[in-house]
């Protein structure tokens, strides 16, 4: 059966207009695919699986620390083992590694004076390792030699430390005399690194 063409839409030109007999069934399948296109666009243009929203972070993932290095000054002294308490345990609830570090002050000339220092330090950083070991941090021991508070500063700077923790001064009168300005002291004015200072009976 043919389709019937409307004679009149050709006098300017138009494109001629089909018109379709009802009961053809033309009409019809024209409307089926246009039905079939809007399904394809919907599906096309529905969220994907990669546009959903991702699950919330793992709450138990380990937050990223404040310190990545701290540099712990010790002696041996009680103040001393305190530092390397309070530096632990900053290094342990920030994921940080120590460096314990001893200082053999060599203005003091004599050789018998120099070589205990050293045995003194040795012990003390032995035992600074041992700590870290304990807690699962990592300690390294350090050693320099010559003046306490340059020693420090220029480890500070030399090696990117973040903190600082050395143990208050308890002087004598005599070192009062030879050093007015204790160790924490130089160390605070001297530095651009944070300094903690810790006490013996101090909690961090």
């Amino acid at each position: 059966m043919s389709a019937d063409i409307d004679p009149d839409t050709n006098r300017h030109g138009a494109e001629p207009t089909v018109r379709t007999p009802e009961g053809t069934g033309l009409g019809a399948a024209d409307d089926d695919r246009d039905a079939d296109d809007r399904d394809a666009d919907d599906r096309v243009s529905g969220p994907s699986p990669a546009d959903e929203p991702t699950a919330d972070a793992d709450p138990t993932a380990p937050a990223v620390g404040l310190f990545e290095r701290v540099l712990v000054v010790t002696d041996g002294t009680e103040t001393g083992e305190a530092a390397v308490e309070a530096g632990i345990d900053l290094a342990s609830a920030h994921d940080a590694t120590v460096d314990a570090l001893y200082v053999v002050d060599t203005t003091e000339a004599w050789d018998v004076v120099v070589e205990r220092h050293e045995r003194e330090g040795e012990a003390a950083v032995e035992a600074a390792e041992a700590r870290g070991r304990e807690r699962g941090v990592d300690v390294e021991k350090r050693f320099r030699y010559g003046t306490a508070h340059e020693e420090v500063l220029g480890f500070a700077d030399a090696h990117d430390v973040d903190l600082v923790v050395l143990g208050s001064a308890r002087r004598t009168g005599l070192d009062r005399l030879v050093r007015p300005e204790p160790l924490p002291t130089r160390v605070q004015r001297g530095g651009s690194v944070p300094v903690l200072v810790v006490g013996v009976d101090d909690e961090i």
